[in-house]
């Protein structure tokens, strides 16, 4: 069966920069669109980042020049750097996988969810 799993979450000070990992198996990785997404509590899961197949990217308004995703193929792995962390950027951070070539936004079009890592930046 298809897992995701995320690493690199936990407590950290606001500035700091933290690198999330999403292992993924049972899934041809190279032709799925992957992205991050977080939840804080009270909100909507929104999405912070994707990246598609061929190495196309989005970043969201919110977090856009503090983050970079990447993805290694060989490692069947995406990863998320993020940078001058805020505390309102704690919140649990999905990764999720899109069955598409293409750089997808809705919820909906993301096939595969991992169980999430918590990221909290303290003040």
């Amino acid at each position: 069966q298809v897992q995701l799993v995320e690493s690199g979450g936990g407590l950290v000070q606001a500035g700091d920069s933290v690198r999330l990992s999403c292992a993924a198996s049972g899934l041809p990785f190279s032709t799925y669109t992957m992205g991050w997404y977080r939840q804080a509590p009270g909100k909507e899961r929104e999405l912070v980042a994707a990246i598609s197949t061929g190495g196309s990217t989005y970043y969201a308004d919110s977090m856009k020049g503090r983050l970079t995703i990447s993805r290694d193929n060989a490692k069947n792995t995406v990863y998320l750097q993020m940078n001058s962390l805020k505390p309102e950027d704690s919140a649990i951070y999905y990764c999720a996988a899109a069955r598409t070539y293409r750089i997808v936004t809705l919820t909906t079009e993301y096939n595969y969810w991992g169980q999430g890592t918590q990221v909290t930046v303290s003040s």
